[in-house]
C-alpha cells in the first residue's frame, strides 16, 4: 500500500505532469522537461488573490526533481530560450510554483 505521499508524487506523474493532460515539454534552464505554464492564473493573482505574485507574467509548475536547484528571487531562469526573473519560488508536495517576470532590460 502506498503513502499519502507516495500516492501524490504518482498524481503529479501521471496526471498533472503527464504530457497527454495538462503539461507539455518545456527547456527549463537547458533541461526538457515536462511542465504547467500558467500565464492565466497570473490574471486572477494580479487581481489580489495571492500577494506577492501580483506583477509577475508566467506561473511555471514543474517537480522539482526535474529542476535546477532552487533559486532566490531576482535570479535569472530560462524558459525556453526566454530570460525571466524569478520573483518567488515555492515548494509543495513535490512541486515547484515559479513565479515569474519577462527580463526587460533596457539598452
Amino acid at each position: 500500500m502506498m503513502s499519502f505521499k507516495e500516492q501524490m508524487e504518482r498524481d503529479l506523474d501521471s496526471v498533472f505532469l503527464n504530457t497527454d493532460e495538462f503539461a507539455d515539454i518545456h527547456r527549463v534552464d537547458g533541461k526538457e522537461i515536462p511542465a504547467v505554464i500558467d500565464k492565466d492564473g497570473i490574471v486572477k493573482l494580479k487581481k489580489g488573490q495571492v500577494i506577492g505574485m501580483a506583477e509577475s507574467d508566467m506561473l511555471l509548475m514543474a517537480k522539482v526533481g526535474d529542476l535546477p536547484p532552487q533559486k532566490s528571487p531576482g535570479s535569472f531562469f530560462n524558459v525556453d530560450g526566454r530570460e525571466y526573473i524569478v520573483e518567488s519560488w515555492n515548494v509543495n508536495a513535490g512541486l515547484a510554483e515559479i513565479a515569474l517576470n519577462q527580463n526587460r532590460r533596457r539598452s
